[in-house]
């Protein structure tokens, strides 16, 4: 590196004191969040300080994304003018722009597996995208896309800093003095994106104890070679039960009761150069605790025994790293906003990896709370209140999906439970995804920024779709069914009977579009299929859905006619 990046990279500071210069904002933690925050509001102008006590590239998992989370990049880029940002919202884009070291993401693949017991192939469902409308998603090789956003940051202006350790913060009536044994730094206010060993969470004593949240879970993962792909060990399956999609294409879940292994592959493509694959268990402590002395290499190998396809799939993988082995994983804040500071994403709290929503609500997060500072930073207000709305959102979020994967863990014990959960989250989120790509469309026709900041007006937030009555009644219902199960006054087959009756009888929920339909494990949809989801919402629908699907057929068929997708 030459002396000009090292000096760009590192403040330019050595071991000296830092600079008496007052910052707009200083973000703790230069990972995906910090730094893309860092990277809009210089974009914009802002005078912003990135800090962290370590440096890239780096180590990091979050590695699946979702559509929600890919349009949320783009309404990003797109309302902040920081174009480098979706690189990211495509496999395409990120390979182009960052390398070929990434995975292709075509789907969500489910298998349900029980002890002692070969994978029974019908107990398997695959939610993927329609090509032909929608770009496909990457698998995130996160020391190289946290490296990227981390200088796309320095690029616009931010200053960075790494390997600054922050020993210590003092607040008072205009700002923060950030101090560490080598400099002190000055700013009007204070973004905490470290994650779970947060400063500011710390200094507040803002750490709910006991965590309010009904999930348990803890975690073991690695980065491995000689993987083998989930697709092989189901040679023998017959072609009508394999999946449209293979599954090595995409996020594989390998789900059991109470817990769940993934396999994420970054070779699963032929462009890629990168062998390896993200493998990672999430199981229950209360049914799966940890024993004494047992090594994490040791207690992964003894939790996939009793499944012999989970074990399979990691029979002979090779771990590149020392294996992380976590407690429980859930933790959370009183609140997440105060005079000059905030809790960003992973600093607010965690749930679980389940469902990859935790790079969803980040980059969610970042939406509602960049606008908020740009205005703060004018007007010299970074009261509370004025941020009232990003700790209610961030909040929502932890805990509807705190709701949702405590309902699948509890659903696991039963395949037909399992299909309605999975039934409703599917939805859910596409909904929410459409409702999201609504807004971007009129926001590319007129500019008008309210596009965006009127979608924050809803009756439940932290749903993915979270202005419809309809549906969050039955993420409710959900919850109400899956928790008397697990309290044993309702069985499983029962709990599924209501759920479906529920979603069969629902005008919100598409028909004919294989969600609804309890016999259909595999939704692929085609642009056929697209078609008649649009006319079923025509003429028996929600009036919301209607609408908000006949603008995302028009969009699509506009941006068909430029040779583009849709997002």
């Amino acid at each position: 590196m030459n002396t000009a990046m090292t000096q760009a990279v590192d403040g330019g500071m050595g071991d000296k004191a830092a600079e008496q210069v007052t910052y707009d904002v200083a973000i703790l933690g230069s990972g995906l969040a910090g730094s893309m925050l860092a990277a809009i509001l210089a974009r914009q102008g802002t005078k912003v300080l990135l800090l962290d006590g370590g440096q890239h590239p780096r180590f990091a998992i979050g590695e699946s994304t979702i559509p929600y989370t890919l349009l949320t990049l783009r309404t990003l880029a797109e309302r902040y003018d920081v174009p480098e940002i979706a690189a990211l919202a495509s496999f395409t884009d990120t390979t182009k722009t960052i390398g070929p070291r990434f995975g292709i993401k075509r789907h969500f693949g489910f298998l349900l597996h029980h002890e002692n017991t070969p994978q029974n192939p019908r107990e398997v469902n695959e939610f993927g995208t329609p090509k032909q409308i929608l770009h496909e998603a990457a698998h995130y090789f996160r020391q190289d896309v946290d490296a990227y956003l981390f200088h796309v940051a320095a690029k616009y202006g931010a200053k960075v800093r790494q390997n600054f350790l922050v020993d210590d913060l003092d607040f008072d009536g205009s700002g923060v003095t950030l101090s560490g044994r080598r400099g002190a730094f000055r700013a009007r206010y204070l973004v905490d994106a470290s994650g779970f060993r947060s400063p500011v969470a710390d200094k507040f004593g803002l750490r709910e104890d006991p965590v309010r949240f009904k999930h348990h879970s803890r975690s073991l993962w690695n980065h491995a070679l000689n993987v083998t792909p989930t697709d092989r060990l189901f040679d023998h399956i017959a072609q009508e039960l394999r999946p449209p999609l293979p599954w090595y294409e995409g996020t594989v879940h390998h789900m059991f009761e109470r817990g769940w292994a993934w396999v994420i592959g970054f070779d699963n493509n032929k462009v890629s150069t990168n062998p390896l694959c993200s493998i990672g268990m999430t199981v229950d402590p209360r049914k799966y605790p940890k024993v004494p002395g047992m090594s994490p290499e040791e207690d992964f190998a003894r939790l996939c025994a009793p499944f012999p396809d989970i074990a399979r799939q990691f029979e002979g993988a090779i771990p590149v790293r020392e294996w992380v082995s976590t407690d429980r994983l859930q933790y959370s804040s009183k609140t997440t906003v105060g005079d000059r500071w905030v809790l960003l994403s992973h600093a607010a709290g965690f749930i679980d990896p389940l469902f990859s929503r935790g790079l969803s609500n980040t980059c969610e997060a970042i939406n509602v709370l960049a606008y908020r500072l740009l205005r703060a930073v004018k007007d010299d207000d970074f009261s509370a209140e004025r941020f009232a709305n990003v700790d209610r959102l961030q909040q929502s979020m932890l805990d509807c999906n705190d709701e949702l994967v405590n309902a699948a863990y509890i659903s696991w014990e039963d395949y037909g439970l399992w299909s309605a959960v999975f039934r409703i989250w599917g939805w859910g989120a596409n909904a929410g995804t459409y409702r999201m790509q609504e807004a971007l469309t009129k926001f590319r026709e007129d500019g008008r920024d309210e596009h965006f900041s009127t979608l924050e007006d809803v009756a439940h937030p932290g749903l993915y779709w979270p202005d419809n009555d309809g549906f969050a009644d039955l993420h409710n219902l959900m919850v109400k069914q899956t928790d008397a199960v697990e309290a044993g006054t309702t069985t499983a087959a029962e709990a599924t009977d209501v759920l479906y009756e529920e979603i069969l009888r629902a005008d919100y929920f598409p028909k004919g579009f294989g969600l609804a339909e309890r016999e259909v494990r595999f939704v692929v949809p085609s642009p056929k299929a697209m078609v008649n989801l649009v006319r079923w919402a025509a003429k028996d629908g929600d009036p919301q859905v209607a609408r908000m699907l006949t603008a995302n057929l028009q969009a699509a068929v506009k941006a068909k006619l430029r040779g583009k997708k849709l997002f």
